[in-house]
């Protein structure tokens, strides 16, 4: 086992055992997206302790030493991103949403990708708020659905670029986060994001579902002081 308690044949059953029928070809699609999801995951888990690095003043050169780089190399690598006060729940719905993407095939990422990304993290507070509203999981994923572009003809590699609106909808879940005195941004503020963006599959998907923006926020906000108060807020 390695020191996460994950070997190689842990994998492999998993995958074989979610895909009994899928011909070998179909499992080296998908073991390529569970691997880009993983790879993705590492990275996130470093730049975490990259930040807890520099929070405790360690210099770039200690952290590229750390990491086997040049400073240069560690600082252009670990430079702020969109989504640095983005939660862990947060963050993991952006990994999802890139899984999304390559799932159906698509050279883009979208503001229906990133909501699916959402639904795909129950512990989070959109996860709630979505489900609680259109009053199940799979109404709104058949929401989602019936606005998702047709799957595309061959799987891709490498990075998948956010489309402008998508772009639009982090910044505005940053926007939302500031707006509601909040020092991060978690799957409420993205879902407030989404909805911002007005002319988006996703704005039009949770319009579909009932929800408005000021009405999204006020909910936003009451449930985060209940759970604040109630010491669990992430």
């Amino acid at each position: 086992m390695s020191p996460l308690d994950i070997s190689l044949a842990d994998l492999i059953a998993r995958l074989d055992q979610e895909l009994p029928e899928a011909d070998q070809l179909a499992r080296v699609s998908e073991a390529r997206l569970r691997a880009q999801t993983l790879s993705d995951l590492g990275d996130q888990l470093i730049d975490h302790y990259v930040n807890k690095a520099k929070q405790t003043g360690a210099s770039w050169t200690e952290i590229g030493d750390a990491i086997g780089v040049s400073k240069q190399a560690a600082q252009q690598r670990h430079a702020p991103s969109p989504f640095e006060r983005y939660t862990n729940l947060n963050r993991h719905s952006i990994v999802l949403a890139q899984e999304a993407a390559r799932t159906y095939k698509h050279d883009f990422i979208g503001t229906e990708h990133l909501l699916l990304g959402l639904l795909g993290e129950p512990r989070g507070l959109a996860y709630g708020l979505l489900t609680a509203k259109a009053g199940s999981e799979q109404r709104v994923r058949d929401a989602v659905a019936e606005a998702m572009p047709p799957v595309g003809e061959k799987a891709l590699r490498g990075h998948i670029a956010f489309r402008p609106e998508s772009k639009e909808a982090i910044e505005e879940a940053r926007r939302a986060s500031a707006d509601l005195g909040h020092d991060w941004v978690g799957t409420e503020h993205a879902l407030l994001g989404l909805i911002r963006t007005e002319d988006s599959p996703a704005a039009r998907i949770l319009r579909s579902l009932g929800f408005t923006p000021d009405e999204l926020r006020e909910t936003v906000e009451a449930e985060v002081a209940e759970r604040s108060a109630a010491g669990d807020l992430h």
